[in-house]
C-alpha cells in the first residue's frame, strides 16, 4: 500500500541554511535552527526601534536603515534651542558622536553614515539663515564649500552621495521662498536648473542627476511633484494624496517614500513609483519635522515634533521568509 504522503503530500527539504532565493510558497526545514520555514508575503509595516539619546526636531539625516546618521535640530527643553548633536544608528540603538560645527535646524542632508553632508538651515542665536556646509567622515565634521544662497527649510536629494549633492528651494529670508537649485561636487556649489515652483519646506529624494522634489509651502501648501534630470526640473502629474509639510523622505526618483508631517500632525505614509503616489500603512507615532534615512522598502524615521526621540523602521510589502509555528 502506498504511503499517504506519496498520495496527498510532498517531501519537505531539509537544509542547513535558508535558501538564498526562495520562491513564494516554498517550505523547508532548517536543521541548524531546528525550525520549519516558508516563503510568504508580508504587508508593509512600521516597527518601533531604539530611542535617540537627544530628542530633537527639524534635524538632518542620512544613511540606510541599519547604518544611519542624525544631526542638528531643535531641543525644546527647557526652551527651544538649536543643537549640533550628532548620533549614529546601527539598526537597533543610537550612539552619540561629534557635533556639527554650526548648530542649526531646517537643514539639507544626504550621504552615508561614514560620509554625510549637512548644508544650509537656520543657526543662532541670533537667528540667521546659513550657507554653511559640513562634511562628516564617520567621526568628525569639517567645513565644506558654502552654498551660493543661504537658506533654510531646504530640499535635498536624499540618496545622493557626499560628493554629488543637490539642494533646492527653501527660504532665504523669513518672508521669501526660492526656486534656486545648487549642485555640490565635494568642494564647491554651483547653480543648477531652477524649480518650476518656488517653495520652502520642500522634501526630496533621489540623486543629483535624477532628483525628486515634492510638497512644501509656496504658500499655500502644495502636493506638487517635480523631477530633476541633472539640468532642469519638470512638473509631473503625481500629487501627494495627503498635502502637508515637514515630512520625512527617502528613496529614489522612481521609488520614493514620504511619511509624517503636518497639518494636522500625521503618521501618513505614501510611496512613489515615478508616476504616482500611493498610500500605505501609517507610522505608529504621528509627528512632523522628523529625521529620515534609508530606502523606499527599508526607511527610517526618527525624532520629530511633538518633541520625541522615537525611532521607527519601515519594511515594504513583499516576499519574506517566516518561521512556521503551531500557533
Amino acid at each position: 500500500m502506498a504511503d499517504y504522503i506519496n498520495i496527498r503530500g510532498q517531501n519537505i527539504e531539509v537544509v542547513a541554511s535558508d535558501p538564498a532565493n526562495p520562491t513564494l510558497g516554498q517550505i523547508w526545514y532548517n536543521s541548524t535552527s531546528n525550525t520549519l520555514k516558508g516563503q510568504g508575503f508580508q504587508a508593509a509595516a512600521w516597527a518601533t526601534s531604539g530611542t535617540m539619546n537627544t530628542a530633537t526636531y527639524g534635524l538632518g539625516g542620512c544613511g540606510i536603515q541599519t547604518a544611519a546618521l542624525a544631526f542638528g535640530g531643535l531641543i525644546s527643553v527647557p526652551t527651544p534651542s538649536r543643537t549640533g548633536a550628532t548620533e549614529e544608528y546601527n539598526g537597533s540603538t543610537w550612539s552619540p558622536s561629534s557635533p556639527l560645527g554650526t548648530a542649526r535646524d531646517s537643514l539639507g542632508s544626504c550621504g552615508t553614515q561614514t560620509a554625510g553632508l549637512g548644508f544650509g538651515g537656520t543657526s543662532g542665536p541670533p537667528t540667521t539663515k546659513t550657507n554653511a556646509t559640513e562634511e562628516y567622515n564617520g567621526s568628525t565634521w569639517t567645513a565644506g564649500g558654502n552654498l551660493g544662497t543661504a537658506r533654510s527649510s531646504i530640499g535635498s536629494a536624499t540618496a545622493a552621495p557626499q560628493t554629488a549633492a543637490l539642494a533646492f528651494g527653501g527660504s532665504p529670508t523669513p518672508a521669501t521662498v526660492t526656486n534656486a537649485t545648487e549642485e555640490y561636487d565635494g568642494s564647491t556649489w554651483t547653480a543648477g536648473g531652477t524649480l518650476v515652483t518656488a517653495r520652502e519646506i520642500i522634501e526630496g529624494a533621489g540623486t543629483q542627476t535624477a532628483g525628486l522634489g515634492f510638497g512644501g509651502n509656496i504658500p499655500p501648501t502644495t502636493g506638487a511633484t517635480e523631477h530633476y534630470d541633472g539640468t532642469s526640473w519638470t512638473s509631473v502629474p503625481g500629487v501627494l494624496n495627503t498635502i502637508r509639510v515637514r515630512m520625512g523622505s527617502a528613496g529614489t526618483q522612481t521609488a520614493a517614500i514620504k511619511f509624517g508631517g503636518e497639518a494636522p500632525n500625521t503618521g501618513a505614509t505614501e510611496l512613489y513609483d515615478g508616476i504616482s503616489w500611493t498610500s500605505t500603512t501609517s507610522m505608529n507615532t504621528a509627528r512632523n519635522n522628523l529625521g529620515s534615512a534609508g530606502t523606499q522598502s527599508a526607511a527610517l524615521g526618527f525624532s520629530g515634533e511633538p518633541t520625541t526621540g522615537a525611532t521607527e523602521e519601515f519594511t515594504g510589502a513583499g516576499a519574506a521568509t517566516k518561521t512556521i509555528t503551531a500557533s
